[in-house]
Parts: structure tokens; sequence; C-alpha cells
């Protein structure tokens, strides 16, 4: 697997994992404010969360890698 593969494959797998954890944890707000938008999210730690999707992703490479090193 060459440099630019491995890159590929750990873009790919990130942004299918951020989509998976971006749902965790949301609740929208009882009371919604004048010019939001009715499903905004009231604090999404996106800090965490993409912490948690390099975090995985980063293993799923590894993953990837042993099974795809020629």
């Amino acid at each position: 697997m060459s440099f630019m593969t491995g890159l590929l494959l750990y873009v790919v797998i990130w942004v299918v994992i951020l989509f998976m954890v971006l749902p965790w944890g949301v609740h929208v707000p009882e009371k919604i404010e004048k010019g939001h938008a009715s499903s905004a999210p009231e604090n999404p730690h996106m800090g965490i969360k993409l912490l948690v999707t390099s975090l995985i992703s980063a293993l799923l490479w590894v993953v990837a890698y042993l099974v795809l090193r020629p």
C-alpha cells in the first residue's frame, strides 16, 4: 500500500465514522430561539466527536493495513 493509498483509505474511513458518530448525544432544545432551526442541537460536543472519530478511524485503518499489505 502506497502512502497516498493509505492516506485516502484513512480519509474515507474517517468520513464514514464521522457520520456514524455525529448523532451520538444530540439533544434538541426545548425552547427554540428565533432564527435557529428547530432541529439544531443544543451542545453537539464536536471536539469529543472528532477525537472519537479519529481514534476509531486509526484503529480501523491499522486493521485494513494489516489485511491489505503485500
